[in-house]
């Protein structure tokens, strides 16, 4: 494809085909770690290959990082690549490990993207060459629940020494890493405590597995600040499975808190029960206080405050937020919508106003609150050939598309994100016309997606399989623009995607409920490997989300929900009352599903337009979630099938 293309453009390469095989091979000998082999099949490759920047990579790695007038050769070579910064990304960190501090300074500026080794490297370079000053500033990256590299731990010892990082600090990283369940690295944070306070690692690990036993023994010595916080971590642990449970062994040890313990412990248990959909939610957050309470647990008050209707407590709480969390689409819309319900149009108005013109999910429901209101006519931008032939002539996007060709996949998307990472516009819409004309669907969309100005949106909502698609969607009796909504978020038109769980093809069925499908269908001797089909994969997945979507009401948006989290939950989701389906959306756990099913019904508003489809407002499309009161049919078991990968937020 490829090829055919390029010599459509008439840029064709001047490298043959014949050393493809060599490439191939090479990268082989790379992955089995082989030099001898690599040295020898490398030969083979002819200097002026497109791919030959890889094979020089791959022996250079294999050789030696250590070598420091060969690395310098390839950087001089290939300045500004993917394989540069690689390169100099895995040679700063060799450089670190040795302390070779002064060469450190010398490159680390250019680097393009550093990652926290790379940081904590530069500031420990910086402090040995005697520039203490920015030691202050490296105090931020101490607050993080996640583990961080180990070139990091002298430069903590550092600033702990040193008093920048004090103990109520420690403190807060503890926290931090409880909060993000990674009791491993609180415990490691814990060591820089006194001893006299550190929490006992016994304690902890009967706080996440048996924080009933701890909560109710006496084991505890509650003037102790460890003991404490142990505590309150138990209670979080105890608040996952029931609040009732949790609220209990709180007000037991109520007293025992003081009043910022207290706060953070009601504030956790309001979260739980807030992401439960439970009512005592809003007011364990009225305990907590908005003060006792960080941006992720507002996030919770206010969807508790939005499926209860309480108006003003929605307005209240966004207004407490950070300014960055305010800034993002979803508050601005809802707090413009809070201040609509309390009579305030020409405010609301204005923040849908400036949410109108984005486009994404947020942007068509702003726009509808505004209403028919004067708005230019959305341009499809196309690039002409020639365009197409300076992209596809840029050495960057060269070696992605061979190596897609060649079905190193990972790697040719590495590389094409990389080389359209500062592009304008213009070319930004060149390089995805090319992808699209390759069959390279996912890069297609995802480099229109990235234009600031000018767009094509037929580019962003790519139609690939539409006759099958149209076919299934008429045999089930459900909307083209839904089920091409769906599949352009599951895979992006990718059929041999396939998930970390086993989902595959075009709308990433798992093989559990492809079987269910199959018995359903009649169909005998099925195999899960049919998947990759994409008319069977369509057939397939267009019948199961007409079934989720008949059994759960008729609701588009339930089956959404469904389709990706499975049916009891989305069920489990509902309310004994009906309720605005994009309340519903913004309330819903998992933060994976309550992104998908935003995009889902955002994309079918889009394919809707480009199919020519009537209009029908956003709004409309998401309808109203009925209240819960049917009974589940029969599914597959997609707790165990599908669910089974799904993580909260």
């Amino acid at each position: 494809m490829l090829f055919s293309l390029l010599g459509m453009l008439s840029v064709a390469p001047v490298w043959a085909v014949s050393g493809d095989a060599a490439v191939q091979q090479s990268r082989q000998a790379f992955a089995a770690r082989n030099l001898a082999t690599l040295e020898r099949v490398a030969r083979d490759v002819p200097d002026d290959h497109v791919l030959l920047p890889y094979v020089e990579y791959w022996r250079l790695v294999l050789a030696s990082l250590n070598d420091e007038a060969r690395i310098a050769d390839f950087l001089a070579r290939y300045p500004g690549s993917r394989l540069a910064e690689i390169l100099r990304a895995d040679w700063l960190k060799s450089l670190g490990a040795r302390e070779a501090w002064s060469l450190y300074l010398a490159e680390y500026p250019r680097l393009a993207k550093p990652d926290p080794a790379h940081q904590c490297y530069a500031y420990r370079a910086e402090w040995s060459q005697g520039n203490p000053e920015r030691l202050r500033e490296a105090v931020s990256m101490w607050f993080s629940g996640r583990d961080l590299p180990s070139a990091c731990t002298p430069l903590f010892g550092k600033l702990i020494e040193t008093g920048l990082i004090n103990q109520e600090d420690v403190w807060r990283r503890f926290r931090m890493a409880l909060d993000a369940g990674n009791p491993g690295v609180a415990k490691s944070v814990a060591n820089n405590l006194a001893v006299a306070d550190r929490p006992q690692a016994a304690q902890l690990d009967q706080a996440i597995s048996e924080p009933w036993r701890l909560l109710g023994g006496s084991s505890l010595d509650m003037n102790q600040r460890g003991d404490r916080e142990m505590a309150l971590y138990a209670l979080n642990q105890l608040a996952k499975r029931s609040s009732s449970e949790a609220e209990q062994a709180l007000r037991k040890r109520l007293s025992q808190f003081n009043s910022n313990e207290m706060s953070l412990a009601w504030a956790r248990l309001a979260t739980w029960a807030a992401r439960r959909h439970e009512p005592v939610a809003l007011s364990w957050y009225q305990q907590a206080g908005v003060l006792g309470v960080n941006d992720y647990q507002r996030e919770w008050w206010a969807r508790a405050a939005l499926r209860a209707g309480d108006w003003p407590a929605v307005q209240r709480v966004i207004n407490s937020m950070t300014d960055s969390m305010q800034a993002q689409p979803a508050w601005r819309y809802w707090r413009a919508r809070a201040l609509l319900a309390s009579g305030q149009r020409l405010a609301a108005n204005t923040i849908f106003l400036g949410l109108s013109r984005e486009y994404h999910y947020y942007g068509q429901l702003a726009q509808e609150e505004l209403g028919p209101v004067a708005q230019a006519p959305t341009i499809n931008i196309k690039m002409g050939g020639n365009d197409l032939a300076a992209i596809a002539r840029d050495p960057g996007i060269a070696r992605a598309l061979a190596l897609q060709d060649l079905g190193l996949r990972s790697d040719a998307t590495q590389e094409w994100n990389w080389a359209i990472r500062e592009m304008t516009d213009p070319q930004l819409l060149a390089a995805a016309e090319l992808a699209r004309r390759n069959e390279w669907y996912d890069r297609a969309i995802n480099t229109a997606e990235r234009t600031r100005e000018l767009h094509d949106f037929d580019l962003r909502f790519i139609a690939p399989y539409r006759e099958l698609a149209q076919q299934a969607a008429r045999e089930n009796q459900i909307d083209e623009a839904w089920v091409f909504g769906l599949m352009r978020q599951e895979s992006r038109f990718i059929n041999v995607a396939r998930s970390g769980v086993g989902a595959s093809g075009l709308m990433q069925i798992m093989p559990a409920t492809a079987r269910w499908i199959a018995n359903r269908l009649g169909i005998k001797g099925f195999d899960p490997s049919e998947m990759q089909d994409p008319a069977k994969n369509i057939q397939f997945g267009a019948y199961y989300l007409k079934h989720v979507q008949t059994t759960l009401d008729g609701s588009p948006v339930l089956a959404t929900a469904a389709y990706n989290a499975g049916p009891s939950r989305a069920q489990r989701w509902r309310d004994s009352v009906s309720m605005e389906s994009a309340v519903y959306i913004e309330s819903i756990p998992f933060a994976e599903t309550r992104d998908y099913v935003k995009k889902v019904m955002s994309n079918a508003m889009y394919y809707a337009v480009r199919f020519g489809q009537p209009s029908v407002l956003l709004k409309d499309r998401l309808g109203t979630v009925p209240a819960r009161q049917t009974s589940m049919q029969p599914l597959p078991d997609s707790d165990n099938a599908l669910e089974l990968s799904r993580s909260g937020d």
